[in-house]
């Protein structure tokens, strides 16, 4: 839902009824991951995409139905090469879409749950989208410290609170089994969790030219940017204007004081000994989702050679990515970004960096839990 927030809010507020798809579970070669919605508001106009083009047609036409008669419809696509081909999802992957209307009388709280993913406030919503006609389209809202809402149990919203808090520490979104009575051996109801936590941090540190083509990659792949740098002539809101924080501090230091989680990446492109040392020696002993450092072979094989005067250990150097990025012949920092880019990316979904020509299985893989949505 974060891609079609602004407009779905600007519909809410006046008072208009719209119809929202929104994938729930997706297997095989599907191209979008649970959670990715589209809109379709009063005017007729769709905005947001499901599958890249695949099922747009039927389920604009689904979506128009529902936001008329205001009843939830769970529906799935690819089932068989017929259904596939009928509404153009060759790829041959299969997607359930929970299709809905929202209006201020089926979600009354939406404009709070906007404020709170856009204000970095994590919040999970969970949504009955496998049951009886009467159960399809119940809401719970789940955050840190409070709930809204009711699925029509008191026992199912403690469930499925407890399960939601979970997913929302790990950033995950997905269908859980449930009796209606929140009995987690029955399979009666599904409930849809999307888990809206707040974004990954990615963390620059070195002020450079190549700083500035790499923070406005990880600003376009939804992280947070912090460009850090001790030497306050070049670490200036005027050379980067678009992250989202500027911070004048030693890289070590300002390492040590700040909370990451394990989907934060770090890309060091000082390298600066005195610089770049005293930071990785710390970032590889985070649990990290990527740590890559910029530098030529020779500086490399100079650092390492450091870090293990340090201590570390082979696994701990091991998880550094360096020299950053992959080999796709970069040379400008535009180029070097989406090297590096391409190499987080890879990192935390498992890939390969491989030509995907070179490749078998499923193109689009999975997200393992944690992974930045």
């Amino acid at each position: 839902m974060r891609d079609v927030m602004e407009p779905l809010l600007e519909w809410w507020r006046s008072a208009a009824t719209v119809g929202i798809d929104t994938v729930v579970s997706m297997w095989s070669s599907a191209p979008r991951q649970p959670g990715a919605g589209m809109l379709v508001g009063p005017d007729r106009t769709a905005v947001g995409t499901l599958s890249g083009g695949c099922v747009e047609g039927a389920v604009y036409e689904l979506a128009e139905t529902v936001r008329a008669d205001a009843r939830p419809v769970l529906q799935r696509y690819g089932v068989s090469d017929d259904d596939a081909y009928a509404v153009g999802l060759t790829c041959g992957g299969i997607i359930d879409i929970f299709v809905e209307p929202i209006s201020r009388q089926t979600f009354p709280d939406l404009d709070e749950v906007i404020a709170d993913v856009t204000e970095g406030r994590p919040v999970a919503v969970a949504t009955i989208v496998d049951g009886a006609d009467d159960e399809r389209g119940r809401r719970l809202i789940v955050r840190p410290d409070s709930t809204s809402g009711s699925l029509g149990s008191a026992r199912l919203d403690d469930a499925v609170r407890d399960d939601a808090r979970g997913m929302l520490e790990q950033g995950r979104t997905t269908v859980i089994r449930y009796g209606h009575d929140g009995e987690r051996r029955l399979d009666d109801i599904g409930v849809f969790v999307a888990s809206y936590a707040p974004r990954p941090r990615m963390i620059v540190f070195g002020a450079i030219d190549f700083a500035s083509a790499v923070a406005r990659m990880g600003s376009f792949l939804g992280y947070r940017v912090t460009v850090c740098d001790a030497r306050p002539i070049f670490a200036t809101r005027k050379r980067f204007p678009d992250v989202d924080e500027v911070v004048v501090e030693w890289p070590h230091k300002y390492l040590a004081r700040v909370e990451l989680d394990e989907r934060a990446v770090i890309c060091v492109l000082t390298h600066d000994p005195k610089f770049d040392v005293p930071l990785l020696e710390r970032a590889l002993r985070m649990p990290l989702a990527y740590v890559g450092a910029m530098g030529s072979r020779r500086t490399n094989d100079d650092r390492i050679a450091k870090l293990r005067e340090l201590g570390l250990t082979e696994t701990e150097i091991g998880r550094l990515h360096a020299p950053i990025g992959l080999d796709i012949g970069a040379r400008t920092p535009e180029e070097t970004a989406m090297s590096i880019a391409a190499e987080i990316t890879a990192a935390r979904s498992g890939g390969t960096g491989a030509p995907l020509r070179s490749v078998t299985g499923p193109i689009h893989r999975q997200q393992p839990a944690g992974a930045a949505s």
